[in-house]
């Protein structure tokens, strides 16, 4: 069952934040256009990011959406209202700095999906560390079906996905359920509807265990080592592991590990 939390935004914004037990859940507040991803909702979650990532009372982030569908992907009458060369890079240039931010950040992030995660809404769910589906959760890629490959998209998910589910759901434009995704390693569980919440509150209540410095640390080494060649990502992982051990809560781990006691965090 999810914590008690108190609304940090009003709740008939575009965007829900609620925070409790260290976690903030941010909630796509659309649901009459499909959660699609306006240039506003973007704006919204870009600056609840941003003020998360230095927020030390979050240990983890979940991104949700209310009513049927999780994210329909970008606000397509918001773009042919404006179909300028500069509004389109103005939009695609604010939404991949937006999913960046999601890899970037030092807390772990976690997509609860019900519903349709298509587009850039599947690229919302392949851009955070961790996703749970539920039994009606579908996702796609379906700008092909349009004239639009889902170029912005791909590069998420060739990042989480083999090259030929990504292709497959590129060329193609078909939907996959939830245990496709969980299959292609497009999220880490496909669940039943009732137990989507219980699911995603066991990832967060594990998560929120940890140290925070020690997820920020692994966090980041994770996604830039992934860009190296062999030889570079072993010399960069043992000088991160070096730095690591010689943090403070590293210690403490060690100690209270061989001492038998729970661990007390300290960030540093």
């Amino acid at each position: 069952m999810a914590p008690n939390v108190a609304p940090q935004i009003q709740e008939d914004s575009e965007l829900i934040r609620t925070d409790g037990d260290g976690i903030a859940r941010l909630t796509l507040n659309r649901p009459t256009a499909g959660n699609s991803l306006s240039t506003g909702l973007m704006a919204l979650l870009q600056g609840e990011l941003d003020n998360i990532r230095s927020d030390k009372n979050v240990r983890v982030v979940v991104i949700a959406a209310t009513g049927r569908l999780f994210c329909a992907g970008h606000d397509l009458k918001e773009i042919r209202a404006n179909p300028s060369r500069a509004a389109y890079e103005s939009l695609f240039r604010q939404c991949s700095a937006m999913m960046t931010s999601i890899v970037t950040m030092p807390q772990p992030v976690i997509a609860r999906v019900h519903g349709l995660a298509t587009a850039a809404g599947c690229q919302l769910v392949a851009s955070c560390d961790l996703a749970v589906g539920s039994t009606s959760a579908r996702f796609c890629t379906p700008g092909v079906d349009i004239g639009l490959f889902c170029s912005t998209p791909m590069v998420a998910l060739s990042r989480n996905v083999s090259r030929k589910a990504a292709m497959e759901m590129l060329l193609t434009g078909q939907e996959i359920n939830s245990q496709s995704a969980e299959k292609f390693g497009l999220i880490n569980r496909a669940v039943a509807d009732d137990a989507l919440d219980s699911t995603v509150d066991d990832f967060c209540h594990r998560i929120a265990e940890k140290s925070p410095l020690t997820l920020a640390i692994g966090k980041e080494a994770f996604y830039r080592q992934l860009e190296m060649g062999l030889e570079e990502a072993y010399d960069y992982a043992s000088q991160v592991m070096t730095e690591n051990m010689l943090a403070r809560d590293a210690e403490e781990g060690i100690d209270a590990f061989l001492q038998k006691r729970p661990p007390v965090w300290q960030g540093k």
